[in-house]
């Protein structure tokens, strides 16, 4: 079902003029997901990911403290700073 969604909605989103980017996100395959385990509320399917992301985070946050890591900060890079680097490549 995701594969025919890649298949056929990019084309009609284009048709409209409408749509920048009409390349499906990760709510083409988690809702497909939802669906199929019986899922039908769609109201909710945000609060999912969203809690399922906050998770992921916590147990990274939880394994960092427990093996006394640093906070990680990652670095800002600026425009220009990417297009050296991609030159330099």
């Amino acid at each position: 079902l995701v594969a025919q969604v890649y298949k056929i909605v990019p084309p009609i989103l284009l048709e409209t003029g409408k749509v920048k980017n009409p390349w499906p996100n990760v709510d083409a395959h988690s809702g497909v997901l939802l669906q199929y385990y019986g899922m039908k509320e769609m109201n909710y399917y945000t609060v999912l990911f969203g809690v399922s992301r906050a998770l992921g985070v916590l147990a990274s946050l939880v394994w960092d403290r427990a093996l006394g890591l640093p906070i990680e900060r990652p670095k800002s890079l600026s425009t220009d700073l990417l297009m050296k680097a991609a030159k330099a490549a």
